[in-house]
């Protein structure tokens, strides 16, 4: 059912910052910032050969990025995504596994304008689990 890794987000408390850490350290490419009010948070992703690292950054305090970051100021690892050519039958799949998808169940448009999900972490060795529709 899933595919490939799509990314790696990592939660940060200074966008500007982890991105000029990956560019100039590490001589990565990153993408321009792109505000995501729906979701609450500023993204960028760090472009590799293989993946993309997603740096999200709280748009305000009631951001669920803000809340991670209180209990882990530092930032750190935030969720996983896999790619899904159809994410309502992934969804369906998963919840009669007795999967748990947050929010009202339904997709949302991510980052990259595609239909996105996310599992609930108790289900995935405790680890937030993002699908993201991504056409065949």
């Amino acid at each position: 059912m899933i595919g490939r890794l799509n990314h790696v987000a990592i939660a940060v408390k200074d966008i500007a910052s982890a991105s000029a850490l990956y560019s100039d350290t590490l001589g990565a490419k990153v993408s321009p910032v792109q505000d995501l009010p729906e979701h609450g948070v500023r993204v960028v992703f760090v472009e590799l050969p293989n993946t993309k690292i997603e740096f999200l950054e709280p748009l305000g305090a009631a951001s669920p990025i803000a809340k991670f970051l209180e209990k882990n100021p530092d930032g750190g690892m935030h969720h996983i995504c896999y790619e899904v050519s159809d994410i309502r039958a992934a969804r369906d799949r998963l919840v009669a596994a007795g999967a748990r998808v947050l929010g009202d169940g339904e997709p949302k448009i991510g980052a990259h304008g595609n239909p996105v999900l996310f599992l609930h972490p108790k289900d995935f060795l405790g680890t937030l689990t993002e699908l993201e529709e991504v056409p065949a």
